[in-house]
């Protein structure tokens, strides 16, 4: 068993090393808080949405920004998709792939950024609102697995974080780069 363990965590370390080594994916990484601190400092509001774990991540990023993250600040305006009544009404009235489409429909203004979390890249209603957003004069930014993705097409910023053959590496990616963009975020936004 300590074996197993070790080939875990091991495995976790080469895909951080790996992330850590890509200056490309540092620069966009860079440029998301970027995005995201200018939308938040002209008003706008930061959406998120995913699906499974990744809905978890985008549930995290939200309550981070809206709660706190390491310091006492002013609330940021950030929500995640993620109402289960909402998303099970519009999967049962229209189809599971518009849930996050007609929210982003509902919602989302010129301005607004919507972050959209897939670790494949290829789900068809994190896809369908990355299509929505675009039309509505949303920026969208992806964190996604795979840099040749469907979604990485349709986002203004793409964050791959490729961490293998298994979806759980890349959401270990994803959980460190969204506690970056917080903590990046606050930084320009509050000095901290």
């Amino acid at each position: 068993m300590r074996s197993m363990v070790l080939e875990e965590l091991m495995q976790a370390q080469a895909a951080l090393a790996n992330l850590i080594t890509d200056e490309a994916a540092l620069s966009k990484i860079e440029q998301g808080i970027g995005i995201v601190a200018d939308c938040l400092r002209s008003g706008g509001r930061v959406w998120s949405a995913g699906n499974g774990g990744s809905m978890c991540d985008a549930m995290h990023f939200a309550e981070e920004l809206s709660g706190r993250y390491r310091h006492d600040r002013p609330a940021l305006a950030a929500i995640a998709f993620s109402d289960p009544g909402y998303l099970t009404c519009v999967g049962n009235d229209y189809g599971f792939e518009h849930v996050y489409s007609r929210a982003v429909q509902a919602h989302c203004k010129p301005g607004d950024v919507l972050v959209l979390f897939s670790t494949s890249g290829s789900s068809k209603n994190i896809l369908a609102a990355a299509e929505a957003a675009k039309a509505a004069g949303v920026t969208v930014l992806g964190l996604t697995g795979k840099a040749d993705s469907p979604l990485a097409a349709r986002c203004d910023l793409c964050l791959a974080t490729p961490g293998g053959q298994y979806a759980d590496r890349v959401q270990e990616l994803h959980i460190k780069v969204v506690h970056i963009l917080i903590a990046g975020v606050e930084r320009l936004l509050f000095n901290t």
